[in-house]
């Protein structure tokens, strides 16, 4: 039987060297949220020389756009975009030092060789829970793009949030690539 680990953001080298594709994991610790608008935006500025609304070095990034929170939540649900949408942007990004990565489905050739140049990790989180995802982040803040409404960066706290292994640092897979 697998076991369930337990980690931290933001994750040491020793915690990415440790991950196998397939294993469970309950994240704990701060991510920021981006989708596709987002990452075209990061990388613009990266192109320009300017600088980021936010740390990429050993960054955590959650591929979600939320909905609304309703009255007493947090935040609104909050399920994972199909990764492969930021997949034009994300080898960049990770050369900037972006360490994990969360989303759903399969990543391009170029982002599968660019996480085990770089030693990074891609976790999947569960598509169609997004209101029980919800339930893992603790605090929630739009700290830049407020123009993209859904798309906007969030900084966000989870608590033992659930996702799988997806894509390790050696490059191994649970999708066929």
């Amino acid at each position: 039987m697998m076991e369930l680990k337990r980690l931290t953001l933001p994750l040491t080298e020793a915690d990415i060297l440790s991950l196998r594709a397939g294993d469970c994991v309950l994240l704990s610790g701060v991510v920021c949220t981006a989708r596709d608008a987002a990452h075209k935006r990061l990388v613009e500025a990266l192109d320009r020389g300017a600088d980021l609304p936010i740390a990429l070095n050993n960054a955590a990034i959650y591929y979600c756009g939320p909905a609304p929170a309703p009255e007493g939540w947090v935040i609104g649900p909050a399920g994972p975009t199909t990764s492969y949408r930021m997949d034009a942007y994300t080898p960049r990004l990770i050369g900037e030092g972006l360490k994990v990565m969360i989303g759903k489905g399969q990543r391009s050739k170029e982002v599968m060789d660019a996480i085990r140049t770089h030693g990074c990790v891609y976790f999947a989180a569960v598509g169609g829970a997004a209101a029980l995802l919800s339930k893992h982040i603790t605090a929630c803040e739009t700290v830049a793009y407020e123009d993209l409404g859904a798309e906007a960066i969030r900084r966000l706290t989870l608590s033992d949030f659930p996702v799988a292994v997806a894509a390790d640092c050696k490059g191994n897979s649970i999708y066929k690539n």
